[in-house]
């Protein structure tokens, strides 16, 4: 069957969602939940849902996941562990897509969705059963659903026009801009600037 086609944010604007978000919890001192290394960008909601970015050569992505309530797919050993019927997430798909998915099955993890970016745009298997991508919400969905997550991360009432300076700076988010958002105890600005700049060290990674 042939792909269907996403339509979903390139890696490249992605980033300052997620560099954003992951900025925020590491100036809470909880880096754990959203952070970039060596190509790879994750997000966990401390509740047992995920997704992970996987940068690719030549402008590439793919994009895992799972949201543990509303995930219906069951990919791999997980159609055997709930006795459900199996949905291929990889069917039709290049071969580049399998590793993360293998990977992060073999880690234990259930996988509800695989996308692929091949550079131009976003694409998925054919399955009809809801993959819990939309329920998941990651924090680089959108720029209303990033600063949603941060005023429920931060229990603070942002500022809008602080949060979208952070998304705008595109991962090169300074100690400044982290206290516009929030101050006081428990709050380390230098920390969350840190942590932004690892999404900019995948800068070449987004290149096609």
């Amino acid at each position: 069957m042939p792909l269907v086609t996403l339509d979903l944010a390139t890696p490249a604007a992605m980033r300052g969602r997620w560099a954003a978000f992951a900025a925020v919890c590491a100036a809470r001192g909880l880096s754990d939940g959203c952070w970039a290394r060596d190509g790879l960008w994750h997000y966990d909601d401390g509740g047992g849902n995920w997704a992970d970015l996987h940068l690719l050569d030549r402008g590439r992505a793919v994009l895992v996941g799972h949201d543990h309530e509303y995930s219906d797919t069951y990919f791999a050993e997980a159609a055997v562990y709930f006795d459900e019927e199996a949905t291929d997430l990889l069917a039709g798909a290049p071969d580049w897509w399998a590793p993360p998915a293998r990977k992060a099955a073999a880690d234990g993890l259930w996988v509800g969705f695989v996308y692929g970016f091949d550079g131009v745009r976003w694409q998925r298997a054919a399955y009809d059963p809801d993959d819990g991508f939309g329920s998941l919400a990651i924090p680089a969905a959108s720029d209303e659903r990033c600063r949603e997550l941060v005023e429920e991360f931060i229990e603070w009432e942002a500022s809008v026009d602080a949060v979208e300076v952070l998304m705008a700076a595109d991962a090169e988010i300074t100690p400044a801009m982290l206290r516009a958002v929030r101050s006081g105890a428990g709050w380390d600005p230098i920390a969350g600037a840190a942590a932004a700049l690892g999404f900019r060290t995948d800068a070449l990674r987004l290149r096609p």
